[in-house]
């Protein structure tokens, strides 16, 4: 019996044991990959997702977080549908007209907790209600009509009185050489380029003009992954959330990290673009990447009343606001903290690559 008992002994030794004070080997659990598709060429509104890999926050978590930029506007719904990637961010317009096609995608986390929309309009243009009568650059996106009609209503104006062309995304351009007297865009991308390189243009953000105060990009996934891997999630959404986190606590080494994995980005642009959009990160009680369904209620009979889609959303199943609710709560910032940071380089940014 002692023979045996000394074998079993044997056999356990990277286990648990045999005796008092033995320790107990551990086999660490599995990294699990994942991958999340960007809405867009990496730019300063993904800050917090290359902080977060630059300071491994995601294998804190148990994931080897993947990130992809899309080639063309359509790639996110499609490689999340066809399970290629496990997230995609999406406009929210996007998911809302993806789930009136029947398309089961729902939102788990707010990027930025604020419309980017707007309308970039030349310094002769001091409100929306001046562009009647004038012709307006759209790029051809749904949203793009929403967009501009509800400013120029919630200005006193009649958005049938507007004139629009498809320029696609080249409102800089088409803006500065004088072809259009307006057009839509992201007050955090163009609108920043813009008026680096030319000041006087005016901004018109679309929530000052009627709209309600919607995350205009969040992370998506779909229903199967909802239901089948919600810890996958659960570990993703942390990860990000950590990321901004660490982004709005320190924004100039958020920067750097952008800048580090990104090198062919403009670092002044990148600053001065992050500089506007860091409020933007912070969502009701401060925090970041959560949905708060009393906006989006409001959000849902916006993209209907617009022609988005044809009826409201139903914001019960188009999101879930439990793990991003859920997600880890920063420490209170000292006293005198940075909220924002400037470069110390000089001169006027190069212009930024526009949406595509």
């Amino acid at each position: 019996m002692l023979a045996t008992a000394l074998a079993a002994c044997l056999l356990a030794v990277a286990g648990a044991g045999c005796g008092a004070g033995t320790s107990t080997a551990r086999t660490p659990a599995p990294v699990r990959d994942a991958t999340l598709i960007l809405d867009f060429t990496p730019n300063a509104v993904h800050t917090g997702i290359y902080a977060a890999l630059a300071q491994h926050y995601d294998r804190d978590e148990g994931v080897d977080l993947h990130v992809i930029a899309p080639t063309a506007s359509t790639d996110s719904i499609k490689l999340l549908e066809t399970g290629r990637v496990s997230f995609a961010i999406l406009d929210i317009h996007d998911l809302a007209i993806a789930r009136q096609q029947h398309q089961d995608i729902v939102g788990i986390m707010a990027i930025v907790e604020r419309p980017l929309a707007a309308v970039i309009a030349a310094p002769a243009v001091s409100s929306p209600k001046l562009l009647q009568g004038k012709t307006v650059g759209v790029t051809g996106d749904p949203s793009d009509n929403a967009v501009l009609d509800s400013e120029v209503a919630g200005s006193g104006g009649d958005p049938a009185k507007v004139k629009t062309i498809t320029i696609g995304f080249n409102a800089v351009a088409d803006l500065l050489a004088g072809k259009v007297a307006g057009a839509t865009a992201f007050w955090s991308d163009e609108g920043v380029t813009i008026r680096a390189e030319r000041p006087g243009f005016h901004v018109f953000q679309v929530q000052d003009y009627g709209a309600p105060s919607y995350p205009e990009l969040v992370v998506c996934v779909t229903r199967g992954t909802l239901e089948h891997d919600p810890t996958l999630i659960h570990d993703v959404v942390d990860t990000l959330v950590r990321g901004y986190n660490f982004t709005l606590a320190d924004p100039a080494r958020g920067a750097q990290e952008l800048d580090r994995a990104v090198p062919s980005l403009d670092p002044r642009l990148v600053a001065t673009q992050l500089n506007a959009l860091l409020p933007a990160f912070r969502g009701p009680g401060g925090r970041v990447g959560v949905l708060d369904t009393a906006t989006l209620g409001s959000w849902a009979r916006w993209e209907a009343r617009f022609g988005i889609v044809r009826a409201a959303p139903d914001v019960s199943t188009t999101f879930d606001p439990s793990f991003a609710a859920a997600a880890p709560v920063p420490p209170s910032p000292a006293p005198g903290a940075a909220k924002s940071f400037a470069t110390t380089t000089t001169g006027p940014p190069t212009r930024w690559p526009t949406r595509s």
